[in-house]
């Protein structure tokens, strides 16, 4: 069977088409998390298959093919005419699979990976296509070095306005106790303390913001790992709400019967780690609770909107305890996309040299892992669980200002006192603060 797209879906499928025709080899198309990517992926395999042409599909989780492959039947996809598969297994089978007349890639920011690019070298003179919500890497690298055109029509914001998204509320916490924090010789708070003051933190009393925001709501806990997921969803238990955890570990009955239940209004919270982000199904909820500070703006973005799917009358609720706001911005903040990607700013450049605990020689960590002159292998230490502070409160997040700040975010981003003032008032700063970057940018 065939399905009616929406028109700003068939306008990407043309958009796509007319990229080939304009000679193009590898596009990728920007389609934001709710836009129904899965649906445009599969009305261009249906047209391509069609025509007696085979596709490769790749996708970088086992979960992700049996709902791929549920979307194309749906659509009227031949099947005969596709092979899907996980990346990391027909890397290995490149010799044994038949050449595709198209590559499809799903999360296509995942791209440059070693795996993928191998299968692209392989297949060279082979089209691809690639799809994603977040053309960038974690590293703001962009994708040029395997796409050569980004294909737009619609982002978020307007997905909410036209109601295919829910509107949401964002919750986070009031800013760090700046009253902890030291100034440098630039009178700005110095990165160590800040490290210091936010490291490992989780801000607020789940369970009491859950009840005050979002009682008896649906939710979708995100923790930094699978021992927290479970003491998270143990404490939602004990507090008399129903919560159950799953992990990539979790057999895949169990995680089915879960997934059930949480479909079935008998489990109110879903706990995990990562494994409810990129293409993974799960019933419509209206709340995600986040408990993992992330630095990856598509892990961030994928989480974040995975409770804004389009209900009459729904609000969506996002509880960030980790503050994840404040270095991604809001889930439709404007954003500029680019092939290039983000160039890294001199605060965010990480230094590639280690000195010697032993005998002080300075050598480069990548090239290896111990000192080359006395030997001397640094202990690795894990990483500590993180502490709560119960005491935090989470305040609604105010659109119209945090749009206005995130232009500037930090003080060479500014043009103006009045901006650097700005600036101080988002931040919880004193004026005084604002005063010395002035002076220190010449705007006074």
């Amino acid at each position: 069977m065939t399905i009616k797209l929406y028109d700003y879906q068939n306008t990407l499928v043309e958009k796509a088409r007319q990229s080939y025709r304009d000679g193009y080899q590898s596009p990728c198309v920007v389609a934001p998390c709710g836009a129904g990517k899965s649906v445009i992926i599969a009305e261009i395999a249906r047209m391509t298959a069609k025509n007696r042409k085979h596709i490769l599909f790749l996708v970088h989780r086992r979960e992700l093919i049996d709902q791929i492959k549920n979307t194309f039947e749906f659509v009227g996809v031949d099947l005969s005419k596709v092979t899907f598969g996980m990346v990391q297994t027909i890397v290995r089978r490149l010799d044994r699979i038949e050449k595709p007349d198209l590559i499809i890639t799903d999360e296509n920011h995942h791209g440059l990976a070693n795996s993928y690019r191998k299968i692209y070298d392989y297949f060279s003179d082979v089209k691809r296509l690639g799809f994603t919500a977040t053309p960038i890497r974690l590293n703001g690298s962009g994708l040029g070095d395997v796409n050569d055109v980004l294909i737009e029509e619609v982002d978020a914001e307007w997905l909410i306005e036209n109601n295919y998204l829910s509107p949401y509320k964002y919750y986070a916490p009031k800013l760090i106790h700046t009253e902890n924090l030291k100034l440098n010789s630039m009178k700005e708070f110095s990165n160590s303390s800040i490290d210091k003051e936010m490291k490992n933190m989780i801000y607020g009393d789940v369970i009491k913001h859950y009840r005050e925001l979002a009682d008896g709501e649906q939710a979708i806990a995100y923790c930094h790992s699978v021992e927290a997921s479970k003491r998270t969803a143990q404490a939602f238990n004990d507090a008399g709400i129903p919560t159950a955890h799953i992990d990539g570990k979790t057999p895949k009955n169990e995680r089915n019967d879960i997934i059930q239940a949480f479909r079935d209004r008998e489990i109110q919270i879903l706990c995990n780690v990562d494994l409810i982000g990129e293409g993974f199904d799960v019933p419509d909820c209206s709340t995600v609770i986040m408990l993992r500070p992330t630095q990856s703006l598509s892990l961030f973005i994928q989480q974040a909107m995975r409770g804004m799917r389009y209900r009459q009358n729904k609000t969506s609720i996002i509880i960030d305890h980790v503050d994840n706001v404040s270095k991604h911005g809001l889930p439709d903040t404007p954003r500029e996309w680019s092939l290039k990607g983000k160039k890294k700013q001199a605060s965010e450049q990480e230094t590639s040299i280690r000195q010697c605990e032993q005998c002080f020689a300075a050598y480069d960590p990548k090239q290896s892992d111990r000192c080359p002159l006395c030997g001397f292998k640094p202990e690795v230490k894990e990483i500590a669980g993180y502490e709560v502070d119960t005491a935090a409160e989470l305040e609604e997040v105010d659109k119209e200002l945090f749009s206005i700040t995130m232009n500037y975010k930090e003080p060479e981003d500014c043009k103006s006192m009045e901006e650097l003032y700005e600036l101080a008032e988002h931040r919880g700063y004193k004026k005084g603060w604002a005063f010395y970057q002035g002076k220190a940018l010449n705007l006074i």
